[in-house]
């Protein structure tokens, strides 16, 4: 598709904010939604709604076909070996607690360690703590360069014979940046542990593929790539989850069910108690469909051209500093200007018609190791054009200018 058809399909950027064209750069937090998904989403709950697996009515029938072949979407998309690696969850946080809760409290005991990086963001942080609280396992963070990063050198020194399991983003939700999971896969599996991919900033941007990367969980959610929120994905291997329990008990997930004892369904459905999150699966299937319609090359290449446009133009303001390398980053800078705070900021690019996020981005260690409370983050994505990113400097140099007189 060309850029101003792959637009019109997203009918939510042609509005005006305080009189502006909408110039949308929160994409890092949530994307917006094509009417390819919205459609199949309508369609769904005007002809098909109805719960899945239990009944043999026509309704019954479509809604489970529909909801079980978004699951096999899902696996096509990752390359994962089969379907049934697939569990759908409410996004990435249940997805990552739920691999906490069952795998990591089974294998990890006192002493052991869980390595990760100070870049993770809180959801891939938090439960990890609880765990390592709870069992009395050490918590053990890969060293950061200077500029945030760190490098296989880097995990190669924290990951040792002690490790349990090993924990990162694929690309961070600051940086932009993409870690050598593929690498670190290889090394968590030479000293006996598993490695669990958080991937709601990869997804979006970059074809993944699971067999090649080698990992045992990978993680991420359908609002991040145009698909519905409430939504995300659990990738794991077949043989792990066969022996991880389920988390949540009830209808759904049973196989037979006695006055005092129960048994589960094989997975994915053992981790999939109750009503099951049907529409936000077939509306992730969809987006699926959409994103691949134009091509995961071709969103790479177009997000990473923007970004780079945007860091080129940003250069030339003053008293802007940048985060993290300049170079590798998918879709998004982070940055601030020299005595604005970043909400006051946002605040005057709102005016102008431009979103962005600001605040610490679910990131407070990587804020600390920066030296700074928060940072405003401008993302990009495959909507988005380079007038997008002239008019969102034209609002920063406006804003500096708003402030000019009594800070500068």
């Amino acid at each position: 598709m060309e850029l101003i058809n792959i637009r019109k399909q997203f009918p939510i950027l042609n509005q005006q904010i305080h009189g502006y064209p909408l110039v949308y750069l929160d994409n890092a937090a949530t994307t917006q939604k094509p009417l390819q998904v919205i459609e199949r989403l309508q369609q769904y709950y005007e002809q098909d709604n109805a719960n899945v697996h239990r009944g043999v009515h026509t309704l019954g029938s479509r809604a489970t076909d529909a909801y079980e072949g978004a699951r096999r979407i899902v696996a096509n998309f990752l390359n994962a070996k089969s379907e049934k690696e697939v569990i759908f969850t409410r996004g990435t946080t249940t997805s990552i607690n739920l691999v906490a809760s069952s795998y990591a409290r089974a294998v990890c005991k006192e002493g052991d360690e869980i390595v990760i990086s100070a870049m993770e963001h809180h959801s891939n942080l938090l439960p990890w703590q609880q765990v390592a609280k709870a069992m009395k396992a050490k918590l053990k963070y890969i060293p950061l360069q200077q500029d945030g990063t760190f490098s296989i050198e880097d995990a190669e020194k924290a990951i040792t014979s002690r490790t349990k399991i090993v924990t990162v983003s694929h690309v961070s939700n600051v940086l932009g940046i993409a870690n050598p999971v593929k690498q670190m896969a290889a090394l968590a599996h030479k000293h006996g542990a598993v490695i669990v991919v958080d991937g709601a900033q990869s997804v979006p941007h970059i074809k993944v593929d699971v067999q090649d990367l080698g990992c045992d969980f990978y993680i991420f959610s359908g609002h991040k790539m145009c698909g519905p929120t409430g939504i995300g994905v659990l990738y794991g291997k077949k043989q792990i989850l066969e022996k991880m329990e389920p988390i949540e008990f009830g209808g759904e997930m049973i196989d037979h069910v006695g006055l005092h004892d129960a048994t589960w369904k094989e997975s994915p459905w053992k981790f999939e108690g109750g009503t099951p999150i049907i529409a936000g699966a077939i509306g992730l299937g969809a987006a699926i469909d959409f994103l691949e319609g134009i091509g995961l090359d071709v969103i790479e290449k177009h997000d990473k051209h923007l970004t780079g446009y945007a860091v080129e133009r940003m250069k030339q303001i003053e008293d802007v500093t940048m985060y993290g390398p300049e170079d590798g980053r998918f879709g998004l800078v982070t940055f601030n200007l020299d005595k604005v705070h970043p909400h006051d900021l946002a605040t005057v690019l709102d005016s102008n018609g431009v979103a962005i996020r600001a605040g610490h981005h679910c990131c407070q260690p990587l804020m600390r190791h920066f030296g700074v409370s928060a940072t405003a983050r401008a993302s990009f994505y495959l909507y988005n054009t380079e007038e997008d990113v002239d008019q969102f400097i034209l609002a920063l140099e406006k804003t500096k200018g708003f402030f000019k007189e009594s800070i500068f």
